[in-house]
């Protein structure tokens, strides 16, 4: 089966690519490794070309469930992982330092049981190191035929030029969804203009758009429970947004993941989303937004919903955010 296709910098990609980190972390159990492996099997069988990992993602288990399950089809795929953010003794912690970001890697391609990763993303920008240093690290894995091109994700339009300027960048990654605009501010037009994909991560707001979140009873070590706007007290007026939201989606015939999706592709056509799910059925329906329509008064009544400040709480508590540089909306400065 093919997919629509859109383009990250030297690659052609499914138009809906499959974030891979739930597989392995943040929502609590994850499924077998059994069922990741069915999972991202039918995934590639129904068109999927891009794969996102990272070595973050369940302590480097997400990059060793991808090494069992399908690089038996390295071909059919475009693989992509990070660096920089990590874990450390144990701890999450940044370390942007070239010789941290050559371990890291070195490291994740024993794990996936590849010699090469095709898009290799600074996960996030450490402050401590000039992104100058940790881009030339990527450059050096690059001419060493240990990736074929950098990324960064979640990082602000500046950060975006000054890596630029080292070395061209081939996609930026950040947090793009209905509820979450904060590339809109400076990164999707930067992209734009130096000719860098933009791939959405959370394109359905972590469940929220999703119809999967009703209340903040989340499981032990579900990250949603570290994040202002998915528990209370922010929870209640969220969830009234997301009712307005679903009943759009029904108007028009879709699923609330579908009307999700299907804006975020509207946007522009550097933009590829990279939705994650455990369940076969969800992946199916979100791979069928690539091929749908949605009618611009559609459109519009998403973005009626979700006017500036309508969501109520930070997007990530204050340790998390301490860890990003993309741009803030006017409502998240203090």
């Amino acid at each position: 089966m093919t997919l629509p296709t859109r383009t990250i910098g030297p690659f052609t990609v499914s138009a809906v690519g499959l974030g891979c980190m739930n597989l392995s972390h943040a929502y609590g159990v994850p499924p077998s490794e059994e069922d990741g492996v069915r999972l991202l099997n039918h995934a590639l069988d129904a068109g999927v070309t891009l794969l996102d990992t990272a070595a973050l993602y369940g302590g480097g288990n997400n990059e060793r469930l991808l090494g069992k399950a399908v690089m038996h089809r390295r071909a059919a795929f475009t693989l992509s992982s990070k660096c920089v953010l990590d874990l450390y003794d144990g701890k999450r912690g940044l370390d942007g330092r070239p010789e941290a970001i050559a371990k890291t890697l070195d490291q994740a391609l024993a794990r996936l049981g590849t010699e090469h990763i095709d898009l290799y993303y600074m996960h996030r920008l450490d402050k401590d190191v000039p992104v100058e240093e940790s881009v030339g690290a990527l450059v050096r894995a690059k001419e060493a035929g240990k990736i074929g091109a950098i990324g960064l994700s979640e990082m602000s339009a500046a950060t975006i030029r000054r890596a630029h300027g080292v070395h061209p960048i081939a996609a930026v990654q950040a947090e793009y969804s209905p509820c979450v605009r904060n590339p809109e501010i400076a990164v999707l037009e930067t992209c734009r203009e130096l000719g860098i994909g933009f791939v959405a991560f959370s394109p359905v707001a972590r469940g929220m758009l999703a119809a999967a979140i009703t209340s903040d009873d989340y499981v032990e070590g579900d990250i949603r429970l570290g994040m202002p706007r998915f528990v209370a007290p922010n929870l209640a007026h969220n969830l009234t947004l997301a009712a307005r939201f679903n009943a759009v989606a029904q108007e028009a015939g879709v699923t609330p993941a579908q009307l999700a999706m299907g804006w975020v592709l509207s946007r522009a056509p550097h933009i590829v989303p990279i939705p994650g799910t455990r369940s076969i059925a969800h992946l199916d329906e979100n791979l069928a937004t690539a091929t749908m329509t949605f009618a611009p008064e559609t459109l519009a009544a998403v973005d009626a919903i979700f006017t500036p400040g309508a969501v109520a709480g930070a997007r990530y508590a204050p340790a998390m955010q301490a860890q990003i540089d993309t741009e803030l909306l006017p409502e998240e400065v203090d």
